[in-house]
């Protein structure tokens, strides 16, 4: 993201920022923040004059009763983060670029977000961006006149419900660990009362290092949680290694993780989850497969984690991330995934949304296999696959609780019910996904909605049409219900 600094406005610009900052009593760089929020949320219309700006500006806050910077408090729509309040602390390191969009996906969530960077945080993006996205000051100096003259940096460290530094940088982290505070980062980290969470990002040289080593465990027994990080190519070329900063939506997931006080009732249970397509190979270059996106899958994954589970997933190839706090196995063919599955039993339940190939080539090809001239396609002889649910519904490890997914495009129920018949399940989850099932423009398969049907042996219950992660929640509700009675 391209920074801004206020030498390198128009002379107008300035003029008129110069005049706003001094009627609303702050700085050039704090009145530019407050313009450019007003702007995001649509409380500046397109205007091209500078006295149509002032005017805008000028009405919003008569409107208001309260000077301009009213609008950096504008409230969010409520989210899974609605009255939280997150102190962001920035490390110094080239990820510092992804705070940004870490700041407002926690404030997409409901979230308030206040801001402590580094010096060198600094180096890498400005307060002012910052400021702008987070809507409040940006906090940087231990010796500010203005935010210590009530002991600022112990109320920054007592007023958030957590702390998350992001990036975490070796030497954040060293200075935790051994107990220094030289700087209003390492300081408010020291004075908290709230639970820390930390995100790392570093060359991996230097994750691997010892001392960040005994840094970290120290870190981990005096109760720090962590997310991260992750392997992959480094900001400097020809670098690659475990050490890149967890992405934002991993970031935010740890934080609702951390932040929910909800009860667990799946604490102590461990759950296998499938999830996903199988490719089954023709030849190096060609598959067989199907339309699963994985969404389902990963949501169940992710909802019971979210109700204490121990989840581990099975799943295909997907272009979604793992989710948080689930332990992921990633295979590709079937006869992989029941390998994985058996190989997580025992278990207290099994929920299986993958949507496994029924057939696979009896011999793929070992080289592509290439048109020749006059001749007909290929024959492929195909040969069963292993059915999962059936195998794990009628195994001598079986869960207590064992639940299918039946995606159909006709006869749903009746297929439905034949499956918890013949394949040992307790719960059969079924879908209609066909183009014609009236959900999204091309169906439940790829999509971001869903309508089920829970099958028992007690008789079908019809769920409305809701968003995945909600048909997710519910049935994660629904296992944690039903294991109430089953001892394993």
């Amino acid at each position: 993201m391209a920074s801004i600094t206020i030498r390198n406005l128009d002379d107008e610009v300035k003029e008129l920022l110069r005049r706003l900052a001094a009627e609303n009593d702050r700085s050039m760089e704090e009145q530019a923040r407050v313009m450019i929020r007003a702007a995001v949320d649509g409380q500046i219309g397109p205007v091209g004059r500078l006295d149509q700006i002032e005017k805008a500006l000028h009405e919003l806050a008569n409107s208001q009763g309260t000077p301009a910077s009213a609008l950096a408090g504008k409230s969010l729509p409520r989210g899974t983060l609605s009255n939280k309040r997150i102190l962001l602390i920035i490390g110094g390191g080239i990820a510092a670029y992804k705070a940004l969009d870490l700041i407002r996906r926690l404030r997409e969530r409901g979230a308030a977000v206040r801001v402590v960077m580094t010096s060198a945080a600094r180096e890498f993006v400005t307060t002012l961006s910052v400021g702008a996205l987070s809507a409040d000051h940006v906090f940087t100096d231990l010796f500010d006149r203005n935010d210590e003259h009530d002991v600022g940096h112990i109320r920054l460290s007592r007023e958030a419900d957590l702390l998350v530094v992001a990036p975490a940088t070796a030497d954040l982290m060293a200075k935790l660990a051994n107990g220094h505070a030289n700087d209003l980062a390492s300081t408010v980290l020291i004075a908290t009362d709230k639970p820390v969470l930390m995100a790392p990002a570093m060359n991996p040289k230097m994750w691997s290092h010892p001392a960040t080593r005994r840094n970290r465990a120290t870190l981990g027994k005096d109760g720090i949680a962590f997310v991260g990080p992750a392997k992959g190519e480094m900001a400097e070329s020809n670098e690659a290694g475990e050490g890149r900063m967890a992405e934002p939506l991993e970031i935010v997931a740890a934080v609702e993780a951390l932040l929910d006080a909800g009860p667990k009732p799946l604490a102590g249970r461990k759950i296998i989850v499938t999830s996903g397509p199988t490719h089954e190979p023709i030849d190096p270059v060609r598959y067989i497969a199907n339309r699963s996106s994985g969404k389902q899958g990963h949501a169940i994954a992710a909802a019971l984690a979210r109700l204490g589970a121990d989840v581990r997933l099975v799943t295909g190839p997907v272009a979604i991330a793992d989710p948080a706090g689930v332990k992921t196995v990633h295979v590709e063919r079937a006869q992989e995934m029941r390998d994985a599955v058996e190989q997580l039993l025992p278990a207290d339940a099994a929920v299986f949304v993958a949507a496994v190939a029924d057939w696979r080539t009896e011999n793929s090809a070992g080289e592509k296999i290439k048109k020749a001239a006059g001749e007909g396609p290929p024959m492929l002889r195909m040969v069963e696959n292993p059915d999962i649910l059936a195998g794990v519904g009628h195994h001598k490890q079986r869960p207590g609780l064992v639940v299918g997914f039946a995606a159909e495009t006709q006869d749903l129920l009746r297929n439905a019910e034949a499956k918890l018949r013949k394949k040992g399940a307790d719960l059969i989850v079924a879908n209609d996904v066909s183009h014609t099932s009236g959900i999204g423009p091309s169906g439940v398969m790829g999509g971001d909605r869903n309508r089920v049907r829970i099958v028992s042996k007690a008789g079908v219950e019809e769920w409305p049409e809701m968003t995945k992660d909600e048909v997710a929640a519910r049935l994660a509700a629904l296992i944690a219900e039903r294991l109430k009675t089953i001892i394993v």
